[in-house]
């Protein structure tokens, strides 16, 4: 009586980090300008001003738009 063995499939576990996400993650954690610790108060003027000059970068580029303006 064969068919009335019990089968069962397995599959590998999936792991999220195995395409190289996993490096990107700890590259990004040693750059310099990485955040380390939200427990310490954040400079509001050096954010605002580091955002200012992102903001600024990227209306510069030329894919840049704006929905109100379209």
């Amino acid at each position: 009586m064969i068919f009335l063995r019990h089968h069962q499939m397995h599959f590998r576990p999936i792991d999220p980090l195995g395409d190289g996400l996993g490096d990107e993650i700890a590259a990004e954690r040693n750059e310099p300008e990485a955040i380390r610790d939200l427990a310490e108060p954040l400079d509001a003027d050096m954010l605002q001003r580091r955002w200012s000059v992102l903001l600024e970068e990227v209306k510069s580029d030329p894919e840049w738009f704006e929905f109100a303006n379209d």
